[in-house]
């Protein structure tokens, strides 16, 4: 395994030391963007990477059954405290521990540039009804905010994010082409929250405790100077559905 593989998989082991931070300060995703991802008719969605359960939260509606697999235990902690009602599985996107055609739609969220997407395709392809939907999401923070490009510029001083290559936009057979579109919207937060935010980024997590302090110490600053009460996001999708 070389160095920037270990470093990979020691930021993607990293969550669950701050499951709390992490169901504190990240956002929700918007409603718009849920929709967009997953078909109306779909009866059986299974949240990928489920974590705190932010998305297994948008992807709740009537007459709609949703099942979360999240690797960490204590993500799962966090996850059955906020939502005990939820099916929750021990499971990753390469090994799904659900049946074959069991599902009309699978969602990741924040997640699929930690698995190896060779077999988390074929592990999907496999869930999936035919016809079935893979969408994947992320939330960016919209820098072209002057204050959030600020906070960027901070945490690239002292913990530039891993290089993700999401392979979201090919995902090949036996997938059809993907589809993307981005959805704009801004989420209120307190500095408090902003702060869970940044601590809950992996490449935040991994910093050694006193440079971890100061990159902190540094984003209070920002915010005590900038008084920001909502973040822009810029969400992220993308779905294919199974030929």
């Amino acid at each position: 395994m070389s160095k920037a593989e270990d470093e990979r998989n020691r930021q993607a082991g990293s969550f669950g030391v701050v499951a709390d931070a992490y169901e504190r300060g990240r956002p929700p995703y918007p409603t718009d963007a849920v929709t967009w991802l997953v078909p109306v008719g779909a009866r059986t969605v299974v949240d990928l990477g489920a974590g705190t359960g932010k998305l297994t939260r948008a992807l709740r509606r009537p007459g709609r059954k949703v099942v979360a697999v999240e690797p960490s235990a204590e993500m799962r902690a966090q996850f059955a405290r906020v939502l005990p009602e939820v099916p929750l599985l021990h499971g990753t996107a390469e090994s799904i521990p659900l049946p074959d055609t069991s599902a009309d739609a699978l969602v990741c969220g924040q997640a699929w540039h930690w698995v190896d997407p060779e077999r988390a395709v074929a592990e999907a392809a496999r869930v999936l009804r035919p016809g079935g939907w893979l969408g994947l999401v992320w939330n960016d923070r919209d820098v072209s905010e002057p204050w959030v490009a600020e906070l960027d510029q901070i945490l690239r001083g002292y913990a530039a994010a891993p290089t993700e290559d999401r392979q979201a936009d090919r995902l090949g057979r036996p997938f059809e082409p993907v589809q993307s579109r981005d959805f704009r919207w801004k989420h209120l937060m307190t500095p408090g929250q902003i702060l869970d935010m940044v601590a809950s980024r992996s490449y935040v997590i991994t910093l050694k405790p006193e440079t971890r302090e100061e990159l902190l110490g540094r984003v209070r600053a920002l915010l005590d100077a900038k008084h920001p009460v909502e973040m822009p996001y810029v969400t992220k999708c993308y779905r294919a559905r199974l030929s």
